[in-house]
């Protein structure tokens, strides 16, 4: 049984989510779940000789939170397609803010282009976009 689409409006923007801080508990929980152990992810002074201020979180681990909350906003079974790309790194302690807006109905098709993005603080750390139906408002 499927969901009623919701109904979303060209311009809108959508009710964001915040998560975090983020801990290293995160980052070693979504390493064991999708196997990666680069020590990036859980080694600081690796990630230090990198050039980085210390362990980051995979790019991977807020593509999924982007992806869960737009599955939940818009109910999975109407999500039609997804995409990001990964713009900056996130780190231990920073807090992810997750938004967007509606770039366009199509009345035709009743599908909505979300541009979609990932924040902690003032930058973008992962842009992405989703197509999804909706529902036409009367």
């Amino acid at each position: 049984m499927s969901r009623t689409p919701v109904t979303l409006t060209a311009g809108q923007q959508l009710d964001a989510k915040r998560i975090g801080p983020i801990t290293q508990t995160d980052i070693v929980r979504f390493a064991g779940a999708g196997g990666d152990f680069n020590p990036l992810h859980h080694d600081g002074d690796y990630a230090a000789r990198a050039g980085l201020p210390g362990v980051i979180s995979m790019g991977q681990m807020q593509a999924g939170m982007l992806a869960a909350w737009v599955a939940d906003l818009a109910h999975v079974e109407h999500v039609m397609s997804y995409s990001v790309r990964f713009v900056s790194p996130l780190s231990i302690g920073e807090t992810l803010e997750l938004g967007g807006t509606v770039e366009s109905v199509d009345p035709a098709t009743s599908v909505a282009t979300l541009s979609l993005h990932a924040t902690s603080a003032d930058r973008v750390v992962v842009a992405g976009s989703a197509r999804v139906r909706v529902l036409l408002s009367q």
